[in-house]
């Protein structure tokens, strides 16, 4: 795997200006290496994963959902050009529905799982009173993912296909991942005021 952290990182910034999308795709290698410590898997590769996954978003969004041009294919040509494994290719590939590439590895199972979860947990975090995610529980995520009206841009049906895909139980899913982000708070802009 030629691409390290460092590089990966470089690649996110040249990228990708926003700071939202950066922190977003940030939050999600956090996930994914908490998953990856968990199941004994590699957890530099499956952080590249989650760090990597949206790095075409900003550049390639796909308003059309193309399952061959934009975002996430434009991407991974790319990463395949730097020489990234196929795992994490197909991983990236798999995070959305419309590549119809399947999920058969748990790191693309992962990825798919932690994606939308993640952008849930950060917004309901940032419309608590202290902004942080120290004094978030998981049955708060639970009850904002029921509201319709909340963070309306996250698929609450990936969200449980997920969790499902995994083989993990939807509250216990939650928790965990609100946990691996509590443990890297500070970066992911999620400490608080």
């Amino acid at each position: 795997m030629p691409l390290d952290r460092t590089a990966a990182w470089n690649l996110v910034c040249e990228w990708t200006q926003s700071e939202s999308l950066r922190k977003h795709m940030l939050a999600v290698e956090t996930a994914m290496r908490a998953y990856a410590r968990k199941m004994g898997a590699d957890e530099e590769a499956w952080g590249l994963a989650g760090l990597l996954h949206d790095f075409d978003y900003e550049r390639f969004p796909n308003d059309a959902h193309s399952a061959t041009d934009e975002h996430p294919s434009h991407g991974v040509r790319h990463l395949r050009g730097l020489g990234v494994s196929e795992e994490i290719c197909d991983a990236i590939l798999g995070h959305a529905d419309y590549t119809h590439t399947p999920r058969e590895s748990p790191m693309a199972k992962a990825l798919f799982a932690v994606d939308e979860l993640c952008g849930l947990i950060t917004a309901a975090t940032y419309v608590r009173p202290s902004k942080s995610i120290l004094d978030l529980e998981a049955s708060s995520v639970r009850k904002k993912m029921k509201d319709k009206g909340f963070a309306r841009g996250v698929s609450r049906e990936d969200i449980t296909h997920g969790a499902e895909q995994l083989g993990v139980d939807l509250e216990t899913h939650i928790a965990f991942v609100v946990d691996a982000l509590k443990a890297n708070a500070a970066p992911l802009g999620l400490a608080g005021v």
